[in-house]
C-alpha cells in the first residue's frame, strides 16, 4: 500500500453521504434522506476521514495535498453487496439465443447457463481466472465501487469450488478494495448429480463447507433457492450445515418464482435476500418487520427483460432497500453502479436520494462493513468519489449511459483518475 498522504479536496460543490454514528441500514422514509454541505472540504489523514465542513473554516497547512473540486461533487464509493466477478469467459451466444426466444429456464435446461460457465471454470487455472478477474475489478473502481462481495458458484466440484474462493482471497491481498467472500456451491446441480441431487447436496455439506472453513476462504454462505434450482427443504439444511461452521447466510431468492426463498431467509436470519423480482404482499410485510435486507438487482431485469424488485413497495412499507449489480457474465455483464442507480430510479419508481443510499450506506450493511464504508463520517476509510464538474447531484442518475465520475480514492490514495 502506498505511504499514506494527507491530502486536502477543497471548493467542493457539495459533499453528499454525510452520516453520524450510529451507521444504521436507512429504512422506509429515512432512505430519502441523505444530509450533505455545500461548498465544503475534506480531509484524509493516513488514509481515513479525518474532518469535513464548510469552506469558511478550511484548515491551512502546507503539508496537503491538495485538489481542487470546484463545481464538482464528493460521496462515498459505493458499496456492490452481490457479485459474480470470478469467473470463466462470457456468454454472449446465450443472449443470441434469447434474442431467438429461448427463455432463461430453458438455455439452463440445455446445459447452459450456470453450468455452462462451470464447465469453462473447471478447465481454467487460477491464475487465468485471477487476472481476468483483476480487470474486472479495476473497471468496477473506475466507475465509483469501493467495496465489493464475490460469490463462488461457477465451480460445482470441490477443487474448482475451492480454486474460486482462494482466487477471490487473492483479489482480497492484492487490491485495496473491501472485498467480502461468499461460498455458492449451491448455485445449481451439476448434470452429473441430476438424477441423485441428495448426493450433490452431501458433498457440499461433507466436503466443500469443511474446506471453505478449514482455509478460512468465505465468510457467507449462498444458495439459489428458487424454481429449478434448490427447494425450501435443500436450502434449510445446506444453511443449517454452514451455521455450524461459522458461515453466516445469504440467499438468491424470488427470482423466477415466488419461491419460499424469502420466509427461509428470515428464518435463518440471513444477512441478506437478493433478487426478489417475484415477491407479493406477504413477502413484502415480512421484510419490513426483518432484519434481514431485501437486495435488489435491475440490471438482471433489465437483461433478461424480466420483472423489477417491488422498490418502492418495499420502501413504502418501511424497508430498507440495496441495490447491487449481480456482476456475472449471463445476466447481468456489468458492474456499473450509476446505471444501476438509473434503473432503480426509472424503472423502480426510487427517489435519486433512495437509489443513493441503496448502493452506498445500504450497501455497506449488506456487506456488514458499515462501521468503516458507505458514507462521509470521521475515522471511514477514505473511499471517495469525485464526479466531473454537474449541475446537480441528481444530473449522474439522470444522464444515464456515460461515466461522470472524475476521480476515485481508494484508503486514502488515487485508484482511478479519468484522462483529460
Amino acid at each position: 500500500m502506498p505511504h499514506p498522504k494527507n491530502i486536502l479536496i477543497y471548493n467542493i460543490k457539495s459533499l453528499v453521504g454525510i452520516m453520524n454514528e450510529p451507521y444504521l441500514l436507512k429504512k422506509g422514509k429515512a432512505q430519502s434522506v441523505v444530509d450533505s454541505i455545500d461548498d465544503a472540504y475534506l480531509l484524509i489523514t493516513d488514509n481515513k476521514i479525518s474532518d469535513y465542513g464548510p469552506m469558511t473554516s478550511v484548515p491551512q497547512s502546507s503539508d496537503y495535498q491538495v485538489i481542487d473540486a470546484t463545481d464538482k461533487y464528493v460521496c462515498p464509493t459505493w458499496c456492490d453487496s452481490h457479485t459474480h466477478l470470478v469467473f470463466a469467459g462470457s456468454r454472449e451466444q446465450e443472449f443470441v439465443s434469447r434474442l431467438h426466444g429461448k427463455t432463461y429456464q430453458q438455455i439452463s435446461a440445455e446445459g447452459g447457463g450456470i453450468l455452462n460457465s462451470a464447465i469453462k471454470l473447471q478447465n481454467t487455472s487460477e491464475d487465468e481466472l485471477y487476472d481476468s478477474a483483476y480487470v474486472r475489478l479495476q473497471g468496477v473502481i473506475a466507475t465509483g465501487t469501493g467495496a465489493i462481495e464475490i460469490k463462488s458458484g461457477y465451480g460445482l466440484t470441490v477443487n474448482s469450488e475451492i480454486k474460486m474462493l482462494r482466487v477471490i482471497k487473492r483479489l482480497s491481498e492484492s487490491s485495496p478494495v473491501t472485498i467480502k467472500a461468499t461460498f455458492l456451491g449451491a448455485h445449481a446441480v451439476p448434470t452429473k448429480y441430476k438424477q441423485d441431487r441428495q448426493a450433490y447436496i452431501d458433498l457440499i455439506i461433507n466436503e466443500m463447507l469443511p474446506k471453505v472453513a478449514e482455509e478460512n476462504l468465505a465468510e457467507y454462505c449462498d444458495v439459489f433457492c428458487d424454481e429449478g434450482f434448490y427447494t425450501v427443504e435443500e436450502t434449510d439444511r445446506i444453511l443449517s450445515a454452514a451455521h455450524k461452521y461459522g458461515l453466516k447466510p445469504k440467499i438468491h431468492a424470488n427470482e423466477l418464482a415466488n419461491s419460499g426463498g424469502v420466509q427461509i431467509g428470515i428464518k435463518h436470519q440471513a444477512i441478506s435476500v437478493d433478487h426478489l423480482e417475484e415477491i407479493e404482499e406477504e413477502e413484502i410485510r415480512l421484510l419490513s418487520k426483518s432484519d434481514t435486507i431485501p437486495t435488489l438487482l435491475p440490471a438482471c431485469s433489465f437483461f433478461l427483460s424480466i420483472p423489477y424488485g417491488p422498490a418502492r413497495k418495499l420502501i413504502d412499507a418501511g424497508a430498507g432497500v440495496t441495490l447491487a449489480t449481480d456482476y456475472n457474465p449471463g445476466t447481468s455483464p456489468t458492474g456499473n453502479v450509476p446505471f444501476l442507480m438509473s434503473l432503480g430510479s426509472l424503472k423502480m419508481g426510487m427517489l435519486p436520494e433512495e437509489a443513493f443510499n441503496a448502493v452506498t450506506i445500504n450497501g455497506a450493511c449488506a456487506m456488514e462493513v458499515e462501521d468503516v464504508l458507505g458514507s462521509i463520517s470521521i475515522g471511514k476509510k477514505a473511499n471517495l468519489i469525485i464526479t466531473e464538474k454537474m449541475p446537480s447531484f441528481e444530473y449522474m442518475i439522470y444522464s444515464f449511459g456515460r461515466s461522470h465520475i472524475d476521480t476515485v480514492i481508494i484508503e486514502g490514495n488515487i485508484e482511478y483518475q479519468k484522462a483529460t
